[in-house]
């Protein structure tokens, strides 16, 4: 198997078949500092990984120690040969004495943003070798929470947004892990859910962080609670890294912005829930930690980067320019849903197993669409805004359609479909508008993973000064 190393310099991001045998090794070359376990399986009977790196001066397997409350099942053997089975580790369990503090790396919540398993690995061997961030503190990867789906969206390697999106696949939202919980009644919730929120219950972290991606655009941040300092290296990486950051992201219009790129979700019981989406995002499991008086951090980091996202000049007329992205959608979004009335709700012939899922994805995408282009026109629209809030609404737009597009065409495909070379051409022709309007350059993989593993790292590290500087703790949240 190429090593991690040799999957960022051709520019690929890992399966997690890849990410679960690369972090076997790193168990095997670290015996008694790294653990990797499963913790169960999602709804096609693929393993959910956990590696955990144990906390400076301890070690695993070093003498019985009890599970703690909730643990997540250990339910089966790591992968390939070699593999070993590991005990738990809940809070307070991490080694003998150990389990002063959790961190919780989420990689692989949706399936179309590929980065987060390379960079949960990358964050692993980088607290290997450094003992400063494991000083009182285990750090767990569970790395790829919905292997399902990163099995249904193969673009390992996508050398432009065209090959990004032939092969695209974003489940809809009651079948994402994280978003489940604001969509679902809890007797409903897919496995993958029960899987993390049983994990946030044994561990108990500090912090949690999930690893997102966009496609196209700059990196934010997203917080459940501020992390005081966070601003200041963030942009110092973007910076080095040539990342633009995005001032005004769609995901968290109207959110309490405390720096640049940086974004506090309105808490539980107060102001908006999120712009744009069905989901409440305060009830997804980002906010499942703070039952612990945990925080968590959504580090967002491009694949293609544009220089648009990151102006923060006032847009001379804001509601004019919704009202055009708006109308555009809305146009765009006919055409889909016109072919996809075309073929139907019933069983498709010559279809493979993707089909069903890909269709519940168009389906649920194209649902979405009136209620966004409403809210874009209507008395809530801003009256004054940046260029670069504008430009994230477009380029959100623009993605929403082309999504549904991409995912019905690989329907059209598998059914040898007549409409399938006229979506075909519509596919191509609105992937290279958004490439040539935002003028994207591509982003280097190991750029990345670089600029999340040092965007994690300063998180945990200005939220651990934070606390040892007598700032106010939050408090138990019990929901």
């Amino acid at each position: 198997m190429a090593s991690l190393v040799t999957l960022l310099r051709d520019m690929c991001y890992p399966t997690p078949h890849e990410l679960a045998l690369a972090a076997r090794a790193l168990a095997d070359d670290h015996p008694g500092e790294a653990r990797l376990r499963q913790v169960g399986t999602s709804r096609a009977g693929q393993p959910l990984w956990l590696l955990s790196i144990a906390e400076a001066g301890s070690r695993y397997g070093t003498g019985p120690y009890a599970p703690g409350p909730g643990t997540a099942a250990d339910t089966g053997p790591c992968p390939g040969p070699g593999g070993h089975n590991s005990g738990t580790t809940g809070r307070g369990t991490t080694g003998p004495g150990t389990g002063n503090r959790n961190v919780l790396v989420v990689a692989g919540a949706h399936a179309n943003e590929p980065v987060g398993g390379a960079t949960a690995l990358s964050l692993a061997r980088r607290v290997l070798r450094d003992p400063a961030p494991r000083a009182g503190c285990a750090w767990h990867f569970l790395l790829c929470a919905d292997p399902d789906g990163a099995a249904l969206h193969r673009t390992p390697r996508p050398y432009s947004l065209l090959d990004y999106h032939r092969n695209f696949f974003r489940p809809p939202g009651p079948e994402q892990p994280e978003w489940a919980p604001s969509l679902l009644p809890p007797d409903r919730l897919p496995p993958e859910t029960l899987v993390l929120t049983a994990l946030i219950d044994e561990l108990r972290p500090v912090l949690q962080v999930s690893l997102h991606a966009t496609d196209l655009g700059g990196s934010w941040v997203q917080l459940t609670r501020d992390i005081p300092g966070l601003a200041e290296p963030f942009a110092k990486s973007a910076a080095e890294l040539r990342i633009p950051v995005e001032n005004g992201a769609s995901d968290a219009a109207g959110w309490s912005s405390p720096g640049p790129g940086i974004f506090v979700i309105p808490q539980p019981g107060s102001g908006a829930a999120g712009a744009f989406h069905p989901e409440d995002t305060r009830l997804s499991t980002w906010y499942h930690a703070h039952r612990y008086a945990g925080t968590t951090a959504i580090v967002e980091v491009p694949m293609w980067a544009s220089h648009l996202v990151d102006d923060p000049a006032p847009h001379p007329d804001p509601r004019r320019a919704l009202r055009m992205l708006a109308g555009r959608l809305t146009t765009d979004t006919a055409l889909v849903a016109g072919v996809r009335k075309g073929i139907g709700p019933g069983p498709l012939p010559r279809s493979d197993p993707a089909c069903a899922p890909l269709l519940r994805a168009v389906d649920w995408t194209l649902a979405l669409i009136p209620r966004i282009t409403a809210e874009w026109t209507g008395g809530a629209a801003p009256t004054e805004a940046t260029v670069a809030f504008i430009a994230s609404i477009d380029a959100f737009g623009r993605r929403l359609s082309l999504r549904a597009a991409s995912m019905l065409l690989r329907v059209l495909r598998a059914q040898g479909h007549r409409s399938a070379p006229g979506l075909d051409r519509l596919v191509t022709g609105w992937c290279e508008e958004f490439a040539a309007h935002f003028q994207a350059r591509w982003v280097p993989v190991a750029t990345q993973v670089e600029h999340q593993s040092r965007t994690v790292l300063a998180a945990y590290d200005r939220l651990t000064a934070a606390t040892a500087t007598g700032a106010p703790a939050p408090t138990t949240l019990d929901r």
